[in-house]
């Protein structure tokens, strides 16, 4: 198994296990660590696609555009986690709970 078939494999089961644990938990916490776990594991797969093998040359290519979308995702993933975190705590303050009503079992 090469490099790049292992990287990809990997931000998959990251995607997977991150989309997994965004439905099952109701926690507001953990729905934005599976959301950053998603995201991992896209970064990690747009890193395996800007890799790519010569053969010949035995040498690898690096396509810069995937790589600036992994930086570009990076920034957006820490704003968008930073917000999320802020609105839980304002959540938290006003209702004194961490779930969403629609999410409590009764």
């Amino acid at each position: 198994m090469t490099t790049i078939a292992l990287y990809t494999l990997a931000g998959i089961g990251l995607f997977v296990v991150g989309t997994l644990a965004l439905f099952a938990t109701p926690h507001l916490l953990r729905k934005i660590l599976a959301l950053n776990i998603m995201s991992s594991g896209v970064f990690l797969i747009l890193v395996s696609i800007a890799r790519k093998d010569s053969s010949a040359a035995q040498t690898a290519e690096i396509d810069p555009i995937p790589l600036a979308l992994v930086l570009t995702g990076l920034v957006v993933a820490v704003s968008a986690t930073a917000m999320a975190l802020a609105l839980i705590c304002r959540y938290h303050a006003a209702t004194g709970r961490v779930t969403l009503p629609e999410d409590s079992s009764s």
